[in-house]
């Protein structure tokens, strides 16, 4: 039967001056399905033996559905629960729900030092106050009963970015943006103009200053300072310092290729340039070998704080 099949498809052939190797054509043919069989062969044999092993593995998110998978991923830290977006459009639909991202978002600003000097001794009121604005803000239908995780709610950071703010948001969306907030550290006008400084000299100033200076006495609390959206930057009235006189400040940012910052500092007056850092609970610092300005904590501010819009 073969060889009658070979003899019909010589008699169907085109017409060409090359000779046509039906006898390999057809070789090659077998070949793959041999191969294709042995394939599939393997494949059933395979699953039949983990069957019976009982070991045959599932997709989780098939075998416990979306309820319980719920469940699961809230139990988890934020990275994991990232990692689960790209496991499979499934798992993307489940990961993403603001079902877990509302107290991730919240715990985002938590941090995990409970013991965070710039909260420490505030009044319990306040932070269940600010806890619940925050709630009503950002989770609307999600009911956080654990009173728990409301005290701990603002112990960790000491600003809460105002482009949280944004309406429409989804809670993926919003903790991401808080975590890419976070390790911003291009200062913006917004940021200096939104906090309270302290404010004090260092070890390298003239003694005469440091000895005007609570920070180095311990005749008082820090000094403060105020920068202003029209430039300017004031003092506490009774500020020993603080002469009167007029102060303007700038910030100047060099970009190089690619976006990167190659140079960035905050000026005032012709006084040296200060550095800018960001700390661990999200605040500001700037210094130079003169002089310090630290951000005070405000996580209970109304409205959140900084630019409206992402900052690269």
């Amino acid at each position: 039967m073969a060889q009658a099949e070979l003899q019909e498809k010589q008699t169907n052939a085109p017409d060409s001056g090359q000779k046509y190797d039906f006898v390999g054509e057809e070789m090659e043919r077998h070949r793959k399905r041999r191969k294709r069989r042995k394939r599939d062969c393997v494949t059933v044999e395979f699953v039949e033996k983990k069957k019976k092993g009982g070991v045959l593995r599932r997709d989780p998110l098939e075998v416990f559905g979306t309820d319980i998978m719920l469940m699961i991923l809230s139990n988890l830290d934020a990275r994991s629960v990232a990692l689960s977006l790209v496991v499979s459009r499934g798992w993307y639909g489940v990961a993403s729900s603001d079902r877990i991202w509302s107290p991730k978002a919240l715990m985002a600003w938590a941090g995990s030092n409970q013991g965070s000097s710039s909260t420490r001794g505030r009044p319990k009121e306040l932070v269940l106050g600010c806890a619940e604005r925050l709630r009503l803000q950002l989770i609307e239908n999600i009911d956080l009963e654990d009173k728990r995780l409301l005290e701990e709610l603002w112990l960790g950071k000491a600003h809460i970015p105002r482009l949280m703010q944004i309406r429409g948001l989804s809670k993926l969306v919003a903790y991401s943006l808080a975590v890419m907030d976070g390790k911003r550290n291009r200062i913006m006008k917004d940021d200096l103009c939104d906090h309270a400084w302290e404010f004090h000299f260092n070890k390298g100033a003239p003694e005469y200053w440091r000895n005007l200076d609570p920070y180095w006495k311990g005749t008082g609390p820090p000094m403060r300072r105020y920068f202003h959206p029209d430039g300017s930057q004031s003092a506490d009235p009774d500020d020993k310092v603080w002469g009167g006189h007029e102060c303007c400040y700038l910030t100047v940012t060099s970009i190089a290729g690619e976006g990167k910052i190659r140079e960035h500092y905050v000026r005032i007056n012709r006084w040296p340039r200060m550095s800018v850092s960001r700390k661990h609970d999200w605040s500001w610092e700037l210094s130079n070998h003169l002089y310090s300005y630290s951000s005070i904590p405000d996580a209970n501010k109304e409205g959140g704080t900084g630019p409206q819009y992402g900052v690269m």
